[in-house]
């Protein structure tokens, strides 16, 4: 059988009875080997790849509908469905279906799937009863119609055997004639039949009894029918509401009558599927499944042909973006565009792509920049309606179109800033088109979205763009709602002095609640950005003004802030809380919640709880100093206790350390001389023997490494809180010549001609503006005369040199075990 390439879309049915797009190509039919038969192959027209290979199974029940569509279940739950681009193409393919099947292709479906219990039955049934006689169409004889067409629905076969017989004798329209002589003379009683007959034939399920009953001339008479429901007292007016006060607005003249003809149609069969025709129960679902697919089919045929009118679109576009046309023309125009846009989800997805990319470049977004800022609600809502479509498309076109825009002195023109004006200054007490913005807002500023290998600069300009342009105008309301009255000669260091002013008006509440997630998300996402931002502007001060706030959600609010900044355990973030003593609106919080047990004292006792298992050691002691005196009180969790436990052990450790490293004076000066001895000599490249085996050499350098980290901790402690140390002093001397300090050579009798202190741990020392070449000097930064000076140095460690100080006793250990000190001597 030779090889006949047809274009077609191939689509699959979802869970939800929905028609999902898996891509256009050409179908062949030919043999598989593997599969032992002839099969249906459609090859993508993009890259050739194998979108679908079905083998034509002699039970399998093909359909037929509307001339283009070829409909078959593959298994119970898993539908398909060819779309073919030409009638031709699609008459060849079922022609080579129905002659594997040896069906005639005259009909509109090969065989319906039986059950055994079904196909027994048929089997026993004389040859005669195949057939469905149906009654003369009298008036007289609706009963007996109305009873056969219930009767059937609950056998696929009779099912399929009364839509031939409705079809090939016209029956149809023979029925709707009789509705209309019902109506004229007033008959309940047929009128009541004669529902009951359409809504038989409806879950039928067969397209071919569609097309008769949804034609121009016979959908009206249709919906009459359904109108006369037995249970309803009064019939509904379902034809004055269609022909009345539903009104085809065609904001520019469409002038291709039949895409008019099938938005009506479409228009009428979405109504009864959605108003007239009751809910479908558990057994019904699937009676309604052609219907559906024929809504379907129907408006991607009506976007492909708007989309193909070139001339239609521009004059659309030239209309809204038009500073003459009226409100009112600007409203219907919105409308229109968002009803296509939800039209274009039909589409698959390569044909959605060209459609949005059509709007982008026909000028979609100035335009929502334009209708987006009047002050008409419904033209906003439409607006946002569309906005949101293009930016779950695509979210990079909608960024390069705002950073292309002309820079102009007023920041508010700019797309994004109107987004979040509109945002801002939503109506709604519920501020249901708030959350919506809010959302948009969010998948613009993802970083996830931004790893585009095309542009991969995309998220640095971006965020800074959005930074320096948009986030202003985000934190405006929170700004201004968090009033911070601080008088600089009034505020200590370390303490804050925050005017408790918070709002109590519900939905400025719940606006800076939607504002605070979004600030959250940058923190989780953006971090430099937002953590230079947050500096800059001191927002978690801000922000935790809203602790005080009578609206327990916007508090929570304010805290999740917190503990996400928290969570990024940053020291640059940890220093900036503990600096501006941040910590003391929580914890005023905590204690007036009191005894409650509640959601907020939950999330606040988390927060140190996480403090603690994360031994965030900066955080520890800055609430222990500072509060502990508050938190002691508190037993019913262990929390606090811990706190204070990991404070001291901190201290215990630290005072380790101070004795771990004690060292007779005399002793440490002998192997500070050494090594400057040692460095001098190697430095002029002479051999010099070595008074010390290689492996103490790492011992005293360490030694000197350390002595040195005591002079940098003494210069920097006056900026972090002093602890006590033991009593005692260590005093430093420096054995080294002049000429070493000089940068000349010194080592000509191989020993230092002046011994020269250690500069004092507690004074730095100011002299270093003496140039030197030797390592020696360079690192100790000794004077040019000999000075003798001494001093009491007290050994204060720092949570910023936790690491290092782990990494230097590491190294200890592996390169002199031998002299390892003991804890404690």
């Amino acid at each position: 059988m030779s090889d006949t390439r047809r274009r077609v879309k191939v689509y699959t049915l979802n869970e939800d009875r929905q028609w999902d797009d898996r891509g256009t190509g050409h179908v062949s039919s030919t043999f598989v080997e593997r599969l032992k038969g002839i099969a249906l192959l459609v090859r993508a027209e993009s890259d050739g790849s194998l979108l679908l290979e079905s083998k034509i199974s002699p039970n399998t029940a093909y359909q037929k509908q509307q001339d283009t569509l070829i409909v078959w279940s593959e298994a119970e739950n898993y539908d398909l469905a060819l779309s073919f681009q030409e009638k031709a193409g699609c008459d060849e393919i079922w022609e080579k279906i129905c002659q594997v099947q040896g069906k005639d292709p005259s009909l509109e479906i090969t065989q319906d799937p039986i059950d055994e219990s079904e196909e027994e039955r048929f089997e026993e049934m004389p040859e005669t009863s195949h057939l469905v006689e149906l009654p003369a169409c009298d008036m007289s004889r609706l009963d007996e119609i109305a009873d056969l067409v219930t009767s059937v629905l609950s056998s696929p076969i009779r099912r399929e055997k009364l839509a031939l017989a409705l079809m090939s004798e016209g029956y149809i329209k023979k029925l709707l004639g009789m509705f209309q002589v019902c109506e004229d003379l007033e008959n309940r009683e047929g009128l009541h039949h004669l529902y009951e007959i359409v809504r038989g034939v409806l879950f039928l399920n067969k397209a071919a009894l569609f097309e008769v009953m949804f034609s121009d001339d016979c959908i009206m008479d249709v919906v009459g029918c359904l109108e006369y429901d037995p249970a309803l007292v009064q019939p509904k007016r379902h034809r004055e509401f269609l022909t009345k006060t539903a009104k085809f607005k065609e904001v520019i003249p469409i002038t291709d009558s039949e895409l008019r003809q099938k938005i009506h149609q479409t228009y009428r069969v979405q109504y009864i599927q959605d108003i007239i025709l009751p809910t479908p129960s558990v057994f019904e679902e699937n009676f309604l499944s052609t219907l559906t697919s024929f809504i379907f089919f129907n408006k991607v045929e009506i976007v492909s042909m708007l989309q193909e009118d070139e001339k239609f679109l521009t004059e659309v576009f030239a209309q809204l973006t038009d500073e003459a046309t009226e409100d009112s023309k600007r409203r219907e125009l919105v409308n229109f565009f968002k009803e296509f846009c939800a039209f274009s989800q039909t589409l698959q997805p390569q044909n959605r792509d060209a459609f949005f990319k059509t709007l982008a470049n026909l000028g979609i977004l100035p335009a929502l920049e334009i209708v987006m800022g009047m002050d008409d609600l419904q033209v906003r809502a439409a607006a946002t309606d569309i906005f949101s479509y293009l930016v779950e498309f695509s979210p990079s076109m909608v960024r390069e179109f705002v950073m292309q825009e002309p820079q102009q002195t007023d920041d508010d023109v700019l797309l994004i800033n109107v987004v979040i004006k509109q945002m801002i200054c939503d109506a709604d007490p519920e501020l249901g088109g708030a959350v919506q913005l809010m959302g948009l807002l969010r998948t613009l500023i993802d970083p996830e979205n931004m790893l585009a290998p095309t542009n991969k600069t995309e998220k640095t300009e971006f965020l800074s763009f959005f930074y320096k342009y948009c986030m202003q105008v985000l934190t405006a309301p929170l700004l201004a709602n968090t009033v911070d009255e601080k008088n600089s000669k009034d505020i200590q260091e370390g303490s804050t002095k925050i005017n408790p002013v918070c709002p109590d008006n519900f939905q400025t509440a719940q606006l800076l609640a939607l504002i605070l997630e979004l600030l959250t998300f940058c923190v989780e996402h953006h971090t430099y950005h937002i953590k230079t931002y947050i500096m800059n502007k001191d927002l978690l001060r801000r922000v935790l003004v809203l602790m005080n706030s009578k609206h327990t959600f916007l508090a929570l609010c304010a805290l999740r802030f917190m503990r996400r900044i928290i969570g990024l355990k940053d020291e640059y973030y940890n220093r900036y809380i503990i600096k501006g003593n941040l910590f003391e609106p929580v914890i005023n919080a905590l204690l007036d919640n009191g005894t409650r047990y509640n959601l907020l004292n939950s999330a606040i006792i988390e927060l140190f709880e996480f403090i603690r298992v994360e031994d965030v050691k900066s955080l520890i002691a800055h609430i222990v100093d500072n509060f502990y005196k508050a938190l002691e009180s508190i037993e019913y969790v262990q929390t606090f206790k811990g706190l204070k436990g990991r404070y001291e052990q901190e201290k215990d450790r630290q005072t380790q350390r101070l004795n771990r490293y004690r060292r007779d004076a005399r002793s440490l000066d002998d192997d500070e001389e050494m090594w400057f001895n040692d460095e001098e000599d190697e430095e002029d490249g002479e051999p010099v023997e070595k008074s010390r085996s290689d492996e103490d050499f790492p011992e005293t350098y360490e030694k000197y490494m350390e002595a040195k980290k005591v002079e940098k901790e003494s210069e920097d402690k006056e900026n972090f809180p002093k602890r006590s140390t033991p009593s005692g002093s260590f005093k430093f001397t420096f054995s080294h010549s002049a000429g070493a300090a000089n940068g000349t050579n010194g080592a000509n009798n191989g020993k230092p001609s002046t011994a020269l202190p250690a500069p004092s741990a507690a004074a730095p020392n100011n002299n270093n503006n003496n140039s030197s070449n030797s390592p020696a000097a360079k690192m100790a930064a000794l004077p040019s005369t000999p000075v003798v000076k001494t001093a009491l140095v007290g050994l204060v460690d720092y949570p910023d040199d936790e690491e290092e100080d782990d990494e230097e006793e590491d190294d200890e250990e592996e390169q002199a075990p031998r002299k390892r000190p003991r804890l404690g001597s």
